[in-house]
């Protein structure tokens, strides 16, 4: 089953799927950006859980209860920080997408939404966060028709703040897609 993957400007905090993913940080405290509003809508208790976590590396993903979201579950991905692209940025970068997947399907998730992990205080230039952020999830779906394991995931959500954010993951699944 290939999932329908959707880009929508608009408030993470606010979608009805099954996860919602956190462009968090190492410590997984609650943060700026989509994970201060993420942490802020959920309530008190995702801090807690996530304090009894003990961090997540970049590049990887843990995944927590949603308290007050409409979403049940939050996935934490750890994005990096962008140094100019010589220090592996794009496969860390590749590897929370691939992460989040991978926890969304041991949890037989059916729907998922991302942000635009590391676009915003950790400066990863927008326009290759989005190529990678599409090809990574449009890859990552399709070993699951060769490997003989089940994809739960029927809805991918790419959710921009912004405009802009938006054309750009477009433009790439469209890529993709043709």
């Amino acid at each position: 089953m290939e999932p329908d993957i959707q880009v929508i400007d608009a408030d993470i905090t606010t979608l009805d799927v099954d996860a919602i993913v956190n462009a968090a940080n190492a410590e997984l405290a609650p943060g700026g950006g989509v994970c201060g509003a993420i942490h802020a809508a959920a309530g008190p208790e995702l801090a807690k859980e996530c304090a009894s976590l003990g961090g997540c590396p970049t590049g990887e993903a843990r995944i927590t209860g949603g308290y007050n979201l409409p979403a049940k579950w939050v996935i934490h991905a750890v994005g990096p920080v962008w140094g100019g692209g010589e220090s592996g940025e794009d496969g860390l970068l590749r590897n929370c997408y691939v992460a989040s997947l991978g926890l969304a399907q041991a949890h037989d998730l059916a729907s998922i939404a991302f942000p635009a992990i590391s676009t915003g205080i950790y400066g990863f230039p927008a326009p290759r966060a989005a190529e990678i952020a599409v090809q990574a999830a449009f890859e990552d779906i399709k070993t699951y028709d060769t490997s003989g394991k089940t994809n739960t995931i029927g809805r991918i959500v790419f959710c921009c703040f912004g405009a802009d954010s938006a054309r750009l993951h477009q433009a790439s699944l469209d890529a993709l897609r043709s």
